[in-house]
């Protein structure tokens, strides 16, 4: 393939892998598969269709149910380069127990837990943990299975519904209960190709649906990077203390992993901890990274499917700033209403500097127009020389784009641009 552009199939259907497909076009031809009607607005070519239809040079699988279903094993198996895990790899996220065995084989510092599928030995361990208690699904639950709290009642209620399957259904009839831990959040992902694994930007995200951090948890209502004092001494201090042991430990098993390690980080009074692995890129803090890669993002991936990432240059990132804001249908995360008309697209891709990230966006019945079909429905993104700056950016082309009700967080990287500006 020498001197030829790679074809690249992106896996999956929301802003992450429209955000994958930009950063790739840049030096490879890019399809994603499926896609959403709203990338394919903005000019990215979607196919339908099994995955294994699609010839390709490299297939990048976005989603995690996918990852944890085998789809990387069943391409492997008929000769395709994958970037993402196999099923056992991908056990990580699948698996929350799992991961915890897994960290605790490999010494990474994280929070003390248990994990049960009875209510009574799970309320028994709940109880002798002090606040804040955090109770979370043991299998996939879009990002939303876990709940933190400060009050008890709270918390043993919904051990109860998880492990009943009244509030998760097969996800949560096991549960991992952890102690809280305090201090700043943040989002690392590294490229591995099952021996060796490269950091990219650090960045950090926003769970709750609502300002100042309240509400449910959710995918993701936005994201920043960079991150104000998080320098190269702390990813790498992330990086040897958290990611390259884990890949060991999976080594150990005969896991070859290569993907995508996404580390959710707790920068503790006593050094940083994970508060948990997945197997894929991160949403939204793919659309804050990914425009910063500067460099070829495809030759990168291709060398870690390829398990030879000691055959391209690490990723750089640009100085800029990047932040985007999801806008997200009426009662997401809990109950989204979709089927809205969304007016003001067309407009808003059109205003210098903003990238839209398509992903619950659909077509309108009879092919008049988009529509929301998802909770998370857009995220509007800017780079600039400084979080202020992009974040303005970003808050002044938001109301360009409505649908009824629309969703949003007013404050995404607020705090840390007054950091910024104080620094």
């Amino acid at each position: 393939m020498s001197g030829e552009r790679l074809r690249v199939c992106v896996i999956g259907s929301g802003g992450r892998e429209h955000a994958l497909a930009v950063a790739l076009a840049r030096t490879a031809d890019v399809v994603v598969n499926p896609g959403n009607a709203g990338m394919a607005a903005l000019g990215v070519s979607c196919s339908v269709g099994e995955p294994e239809a699609v010839e390709a040079d490299l297939y990048l699988i976005g989603p995690e149910g996918p990852l944890v279903d085998g789809l990387a094993d069943r391409l492997r198996a008929a000769g395709r380069s994958v970037f993402g895990p196999g099923a056992d790899g991908a056990r990580l996220e699948g698996s929350k127990a799992w991961m915890k065995q897994v960290l605790a084989s490999a010494g990474v510092p994280t929070a003390a837990y248990g994990s049960f599928d009875q209510p009574g030995p799970a309320l028994d361990f709940l109880r002798s943990l002090p606040s804040p208690w955090v109770v979370k699904t043991d299998g996939l639950a879009a990002g939303k299975g876990v709940l933190v709290t400060g009050d008890l009642d709270e918390a043993a209620s919904d051990v109860v519904a998880k492990l009943s399957g009244a509030s998760f259904g097969a996800a949560g009839r096991r549960v991992v209960i952890e102690e809280g831990l305090s201090g700043r959040e943040l989002s690392l992902m590294a490229v591995c190709d099952g021996h060796r694994a490269v950091a990219l930007a650090p960045a950090q995200d926003f769970k709750r649906a609502g300002d100042g951090d309240t509400g449910n948890n959710t995918g993701g209502m936005g994201a920043y990077s960079p991150v104000p004092g998080v320098g190269d001494d702390l990813v790498n201090e992330v990086m040897d203390g958290a990611v390259l042991p884990t890949l060991a430990a999976l080594r150990e098993r005969g896991i070859d992993y290569r993907g995508v390690l996404y580390a959710g980080i707790m920068l503790t009074a006593d050094g940083p901890k994970v508060l948990e692995f997945n197997v894929r890129f991160a949403d939204p803090e793919t659309q804050v990274v990914l425009p910063r890669w500067d460099g070829d993002v495809a030759s990168v991936l291709a060398a870690a499917a390829a398990g030879r990432l000691d055959s391209v240059d690490a990723p750089r990132f640009t100085p800029n700033a990047s932040v985007p804001v999801v806008l997200a249908a009426p009662g997401y995360p809990e109950a989204p209403r979709t089927g809205e008309v969304i007016d003001g697209f067309a407009a808003a891709s059109e205003i210098e500097g903003i990238q839209l990230f398509a992903a619950g966006v659909g077509k309108a019945p009879g092919g008049g127009g988009l529509v929301t079909s998802g909770g998370r429905v857009l995220a509007v993104g800017a780079t600039g020389p400084s979080l202020t700056a992009a974040r303005k950016q970003v808050y002044d082309a938001v109301p360009v784009l409505s649908w009824p009700d629309v969703k949003y967080r007013t404050d995404i990287a607020a705090e840390a641009a007054r950091r910024e500006v104080n620094a």
